[in-house]
């Protein structure tokens, strides 16, 4: 795997807890988005750290944007004082480079849950992502998301704009323009640790879905589904109580 970077980190709970969870989040976004579901672990009494991705947020910037170069730095995070985590929850292109990571190192975590992961995306779901950083990036104001999210929680409205600003627009371009084709599906194969994928509602907009998600399912038992109905590709702010009852689930 490529060099890895050192990523920043914020934590939600008790840092000496028994439960140790890493938060990943998608292209565009930050660690800091990540909030819903880090207090939500945090009141289950997990510790939960988040990171920001190469290119994002804090994050060191780099040439590389493939989706291996992002699971390699992913590879390299642990839990403070060693170890491996208890579970590792990915968005998006967090899903696919917490795929990368745990199917190159199977002690990297003890399970993992998916949040409508970026495993393949064709050629009609990349215009649809471009399109939508674009439009982000293009007018960063904040009635703009909230507009275009005006069910979402105010932090997550107000974050999005903190995430867009302090990303880097030629790191997100490249994140798309470096994996052609953007297929992780062997490493999907691969995982040795019970994995469960929350998806979004295909009604109303999901990567995860149709044939890839039935290939994948199909490749590897360990993997396993559930489906946040009226939850867009950000589930997480679309529906935050059902995704983190679903997330609790799949780590119960």
């Amino acid at each position: 795997m490529p060099a890895p970077l050192t990523l920043p980190r914020l934590a939600w709970g008790d840092p000496s807890a028994a439960r140790r969870a890493l938060l990943v989040h998608g292209l565009g976004s930050s660690a800091a988005l990540m909030w819903r579901l880090g207090d939500a672990l945090a009141d289950a009494e997990w510790h939960a750290t988040a990171v920001d991705l190469r290119g994002h947020g804090d994050a060191p910037r780099a040439l590389d944007y493939t989706v291996a170069a992002y699971g390699a730095d992913l590879a390299a995070t642990t839990p403070a004082g060693g170890g491996g985590w208890d579970a590792v929850i990915g968005h998006s292109l967090g899903g696919a480079a917490s795929t990368a990571a745990a199917a190159s190192d199977p002690g990297w975590t003890r399970r993992l849950v998916l949040i409508d992961p970026a495993i393949h995306i064709g050629d009609r779901d990349a215009g649809i992502v471009r399109r939508s950083q674009e439009r982000a990036f293009a007018d960063t104001r904040l009635e703009v998301v909230q507009q275009e999210h005006p069910h979402w929680h105010p932090q997550d409205q107000e974050l999005k704009v903190d995430a867009v600003l302090r990303a880097s627009a030629w790191a997100v371009e490249q994140t798309s323009v470096q994996n052609q084709p953007w297929d992780v599906r062997a490493a999907a194969a691969q995982l040795n640790v019970p994995t469960h994928v929350i998806g979004a509602d295909p009604a109303v907009y999901s990567i995860f879905t149709g044939t890839v998600a039935a290939e994948v399912l199909a490749g590897n038992p360990r993997i396993t589904m559930s489906i946040v109905e009226g939850a867009g590709h950000s589930l997480h702010r679309d529906k935050p109580d059902e995704s983190v009852r679903q997330l609790l689930e799949a780590l119960s």
